[in-house]
């Protein structure tokens, strides 16, 4: 009898816990709606305990919302289900045409892109410019190549011709982060611009050069010089098929060089002519310049397939550090294995198509890009959240639960949430945009149960890291729920 007292009071004691813990969720989210800077905006807020199967808490749980780059969980999610953490992207090295006794290919060589977002990225020794030239250099070699009287070809048809989303803004497509996407795809779509502040706060700041170089940029500076320390706030200007660039904003005072991250013009092109370069540096001589080619030819000739890293090193990467590049291949690669090609509408489609597989009500939601870059995404917390407990329950939920950033110890989370108790964990996306902050993700929590979570703040009136704070205290009490 003593026993069965003892183990209904503490049962009663965790409830009133719970119950106390849940008020005080409640009383943070409703003060935080009212805090200044939050009157004319909009939180949202929804919590599913995913090992228990229910919503234990939601607060405007059903508005639709810009989630920015929280949409990011749809692109490697549904990535994660359709290709599967093993899959590598291909390029293809192909030539068409004779190699002779003295080495000369009559012919063309021709680079078949894929959609690869790691082609010649300068994050890895292994994916570098030089590292993958000279791998296509040596299959070459070993075909007997000493010369190529044709040309360098490329093809991009994997993906459309439509490197941007109609709807992003012009203030994002000439910085690196609004770069879009091609079928060949290379050095993240992106150059380095630097600048030579002035010696003075205000003085004008110079580019004094670009890397990779000779990509034949054309920048206009108008960039001044800010206080020390305050970082990049260049916004750079330009179309993706040009190679004229103006440069806005200011770069920090006492820097010598001071690097700044721009969108490549035609990344495929630049790509071709650059690996055009590299074999006249070994001796292959290229005489005519590198083009473009809309269809493959006929009696093409295997020479090389170039794989990229495996799915789960890019859909981490993607998450870790909110890449919109890898996001944006992964997205129209989506639609290429679905549709037959890839573009932004089909990889919408193909997205939407695994939440109608998965029976996923899908009332206020809208996904049109993959990145989130777009102001036209839309999503409700009920929804992530639901989207988030399915996915939780798939064979490759542990990966991609591992690819997110772990609050106040990896990527774009690594330092929220400082003090967290021990025994949980927050794997969680950001997202942020210019009146655009969201988090979502999972909680380990102590008692070892799993809870989705996600919040969404549009249109405060603060500034970004004010409504981090705001948003960092509610995610501490989703936390600590149990």
């Amino acid at each position: 009898m003593k026993r069965t007292i003892a183990i209904v009071g503490m049962l009663l004691a965790f409830l009133t816990a719970g119950a106390q813990h849940m008020a005080d969720l409640e009383k943070v989210v409703s003060a935080t709606q009212k805090e200044s800077g939050m009157q004319h905006g909009v939180l949202s807020v929804c919590v599913y305990n995913v090992t228990k199967g229910r919503e234990i808490y939601n607060y405007n749980s059903h508005v639709s919302l810009t989630p920015g780059s929280v949409n990011k969980l749809f692109t490697t999610g549904v990535g994660f289900a359709r290709m599967g953490s093993d899959f590598r992207f291909t390029t293809r090295l192909c030539m068409r045409g004779e190699v002779d006794r003295e080495g000369v290919l009559h012919g063309n060589v021709y680079i078949i892109g894929g959609g690869d977002p790691l082609l010649g990225s300068y994050r890895y020794r292994q994916t570098s410019p030089d590292s993958v030239f000279d791998g296509w250099y040596k299959a070459l070699k070993k075909k007997g190549v000493k010369r190529i009287d044709g040309r360098i070809c490329y093809i991009t048809n994997v993906f459309d011709d439509q490197p941007l989303h109609d709807t992003w803004q012009w203030g994002d497509v000439g910085n690196y982060y609004g770069a879009g996407v091609s079928g060949l795809n290379f050095h993240e779509n992106m150059y380095f611009v630097y600048f030579h502040p002035g010696s003075k706060l205000g003085f004008p700041a110079s580019s004094v050069r670009t890397v990779p170089k000779n990509i034949g940029i054309v920048g206009k500076s108008e960039v001044t010089t800010g206080p020390e320390g305050s970082g990049d706030n260049v916004v750079i200007y330009g179309s993706p098929t040009s190679t004229e660039r103006v440069y806005r904003g200011t770069v920090p005072l006492g820097k010598n060089e001071f690097r700044v991250r721009g969108a490549m013009p035609n990344p495929a092109q630049r790509c071709a002519d650059m690996f055009a370069s590299y074999l006249r540096t070994q001796g292959v001589s290229v005489p005519s310049s590198a083009i473009q080619v809309y269809s493959q030819p006929d009696s093409l000739r295997a020479v090389l397939d170039y794989h990229s890293s495996d799915y789960y090193t890019i859909a981490q990467y993607t998450n870790l550090t909110s890449n919109n590049v890898y996001a944006e291949s992964i997205f129209k690669y989506l639609g290429y294995m679905r549709y037959g090609k890839g573009s932004y509408s089909n990889g919408a489609k193909a997205v939407a198509d695994w939440f109608r597989e998965k029976r996923l009500e899908t009332g206020g939601v809208k996904v049109v890009d993959g990145s989130g870059l777009s102001r036209l995404n839309r999503v409700t917390t009920n929804f992530l959240c639901r989207y988030l407990s399915v996915v939780s329950h798939e064979a490759f939920a542990p990966d991609f639960i591992r690819s997110l950033a772990v609050a106040g110890e990896s990527g774009t989370a690594k330092n929220m949430l400082p003090g967290l108790p021990s025994g949980i964990k927050v794997h969680v996306k950001t997202g942020t945009m210019e009146g655009v902050k969201a988090y979502a993700g999972y909680v380990d929590a102590a008692n070892g149960d799993r809870l989705a979570f996600a919040i969404i703040c549009n249109g405060y009136d603060c500034s970004s890291s004010v409504v981090a704070d705001k948003m960092n205290k509610v995610l501490y009490r989703i936390a600590s729920l149990y």
